[in-house]
């Protein structure tokens, strides 16, 4: 009997624009990885409660709720993912962004970005996640 190869990791992309999501599952497919795009927050939530994610992208500006809001909600419920969540946002430099985002330990993926931008930190988010998985 043979041993099915591993699974690639899973990103979750959650952003409200669909071309950026497109993109963003092609680079990400492109570098090996299994991708889940969604466009709200909602979706994210959804698809966490009966899937596990290895790391996620969060666009700042959904429809129904922020990402940076939607990111608490996250590491609140699933503690794991801290350090492998990265918010997408044109608006980082804001006042309140900034302010939220020097309280928080969160990865921030300004935009525009270029795509192997995106790609090297999926990459450092889950060789930090193996990393701590082997001291355990």
């Amino acid at each position: 009997m043979s041993i099915p190869p591993p699974r690639p990791p899973l990103v979750l992309v959650v952003d409200d624009e669909a071309p950026l999501r497109r993109v963003l599952d092609r680079a990400l497919t492109r570098a090996g990885f299994r991708v889940m795009a969604v466009s709200t927050a909602e979706g994210a939530y959804e698809f966490l409660c009966s899937d596990q994610a290895d790391a996620l992208l969060l666009d700042i500006h959904l429809p129904t709720m922020s990402g940076l809001a939607l990111y608490l909600a996250i590491v609140h419920q699933w503690p794991r993912l801290q350090g492998r969540v990265a918010i997408m946002s044109g608006d980082a430099d804001a006042e309140e962004v900034s302010a939220w985002l020097s309280r928080h330990n969160c990865a921030v993926l300004k935009k525009p970005f270029d795509l192997e931008q995106v790609v090297r930190w999926v990459t450092r988010a889950l060789e930090t996640r193996d990393r701590e998985a082997g001291q355990a």
